[in-house]
């Protein structure tokens, strides 16, 4: 139970459901295979998987949910080629060519007939509600992903106001004011060892990994007016990220030392009590680690009404 990337959202006006209220909803949009045509689903599941039941692990203020994700995939080269053959067989019988909406037509029919023998492929991704904080964070590389979870909670609860996680000041300007000043880096920021540069021309991005990022090669290219786009970071004794410029965090990994403070607890054997430890000193650690983040970022902008999305 450690967060590999995270989406960061500030929930809007919302009174907080009780949490067997929330069992009970989330229970109704629990998980299932796709049926008859449906190309994909989505639903609730266990975040402990095949070791608990529960769809809702909340410990101190700090919720726990996963979506599990179902997706038919049928190739588009296997419709393709059906497409070409069916085709091809009634040309010849009919001595005529086939018009584009009849291959359209006929695409169509075959995907419909393709669709319910397709593998299925899963895919979960936890979402990590903190009610103390008012912040939603969802566990996945991929912001629409993100989005899609986030939709799976406002189906569930009826209506969910939330917006992306903004500073005042914006990522990209810190970041690249972190790479050429040291003296402007927060004390207890360390650079990491990749960086993306974007230029402000048609010079397209440069993206570097394991390099020293003080190096004189770095500060030429912001010399030359690049400005960072991403930026790994370590936070001494704690964990280290990449820093994107929509705040998300990805490549997230903790230190050795809470890594280690997290196996002191005893759960002889109980999956459950494992992931309850695991998660609890990883969110307490991520809000920390958050709330500073946005204070280096000169504080949490404004959202206006209109911005919210219900």
């Amino acid at each position: 139970m450690w967060f590999k990337h995270l989406h960061l959202y500030r929930l809007h006006g919302a009174a907080t459901i009780p949490a067997a209220d929330l069992e009970t909803a989330l229970a109704e949009q629990a998980a299932r295979p796709p049926a008859g045509q449906e190309a994909r689903r989505v639903g609730w599941c266990p975040p402990a998987g095949r070791a608990g039941t529960a769809l809702l692990h909340e410990l101190q203020g700090q919720r726990l949910m996963t979506m599990l994700r179902h997706e038919r995939l049928l190739p588009a080269s296997v419709v393709r080629e059906e497409v070409e053959e069916r085709g091809a067989d009634i040309e010849a019988r009919e001595g005529r060519k086939l018009r584009r909406k009849e291959k359209q037509e006929l695409k169509e029919q075959i995907y419909e007939e393709f669709l319910p023998q397709a593998f299925v492929r899963t895919q979960k991704v936890d979402l990590w509600w903190d009610t103390r904080r008012d912040l939603i964070a969802v566990n996945t590389s991929s912001r629409k992903r993100a989005e899609e979870a986030l939709d799976l909670l406002r189906e569930t609860l009826g209506s969910l106001k939330v917006t992306p996680l903004a500073s005042r000041t914006l990522p990209m300007r810190a970041m690249t004011q972190w790479l050429a000043e040291e003296g402007s880096r927060p004390a207890s920021l360390q650079l990491g060892d990749q960086v993306e540069l974007k230029a402000k021309g048609d010079d397209g991005v440069l993206r570097a990994r394991q390099v020293d990022l003080d190096s004189d090669e770095i500060q030429q290219l912001l010399a030359a007016g690049r400005q960072a786009s991403r930026l790994g970071v370590e936070i001494e004794g704690r964990l280290g990220y990449v820093l994107h410029d929509d705040l998300t965090l990805k490549s997230l990994h903790f230190s050795d030392a809470l890594i280690d403070e997290a196996s002191e607890t005893e759960d002889d054997g109980d999956a459950i009590v494992r992931l309850e430890a695991d998660f609890m000193l990883m969110t307490q650690t991520l809000a920390e680690e958050i709330e500073q983040l946005i204070g280096w970022l000169g504080g949490e902008a404004s959202q206006a009404a209109s911005q919210d999305s219900a």
